[in-house]
């Protein structure tokens, strides 16, 4: 009893469940949680249901990459799409980073998953066929008004998109051309409102913009390829 009046403290402090639980499903694989990471949310499979899309007529990506990979959910559900590929996944957290490997581990997918603690691309010389990510992109104002559960409990790093949440995608968007292959995509999420802002930005650094709407119909993913000359 004293442990389940714990847990029910936990949560009526707003703490979310799937802390209290260790765990989340995502794409129909689970996955270890921590404070150190997002936890992985239904809209964020948007972007593996894209990338899937993106290559169902093509050969398929042999080399990922997923930064800011938190738990690594992206790139491991992507792995578990494309049994030929192999992955890299980097975050700015070292404890992030140690949570997806062991992620990787206990979905029998760490022979081809490698786990890098850096600041986004830069610790990387590589170009990749399918590029994820799902960089911060809260208004810095708008953060204290998030949900309880969200504001208090995870982390501030991986929220935080700036004054006008897009500070991530500055850094990012010059990055993507070394980084892909000729004919790689990059796969982004966005956050409700932003479509219009996001593709003006990725097409002002030269890419071919597609968006992807989540269950709800709001646009969440955007598909990057490079602009035809």
């Amino acid at each position: 009893m004293a442990r389940l009046a714990s847990l029910v403290a936990r949560r009526a402090a707003h703490e979310p469940l799937a802390l209290i639980l260790g765990r989340r499903e995502f794409w129909s694989l689970e996955f270890a949680v921590s404070p150190a990471t997002l936890i992985p949310r239904p809209e964020s499979e948007t972007l593996i249901e894209a990338a899937v899309a993106a290559f169902a007529h093509c050969a398929p990506p042999r080399l990922l990459l997923d930064l800011g990979t938190g738990t690594g959910c992206l790139l491991l559900a992507a792995l578990s799409e494309f049994p030929a590929a192999l992955g890299v996944g980097v975050d700015c957290s070292a404890e992030a980073a140690s949570l997806a490997a062991g992620n990787a581990v206990a979905l029998h997918l760490a022979d081809r998953a490698l786990f890098l603690c850096g600041d986004w691309a830069n610790p990387l010389d590589a170009q990749f066929d399918l590029v994820l990510g799902n960089p911060p992109y809260v208004r810095t104002a708008d953060l204290d008004g998030l949900m309880p559960e969200v504001a208090r409990h995870e982390p501030r790093t991986a929220l935080d998109g700036g004054p006008d949440g897009f500070a991530a995608w500055r850094r990012l968007l010059p990055a993507l051309p070394r980084l892909l292959a000729p004919e790689g995509i990059a796969v982004l999420e966005i956050g409700a409102g932003q479509a219009e802002t996001a593709e003006g930005l990725a097409r002002q650094a030269g890419f071919g913009v597609a968006s992807r709407p989540d269950l709800a119909g709001i646009p969440r993913a955007l598909v990057l390829r490079r602009a035809l000359p």
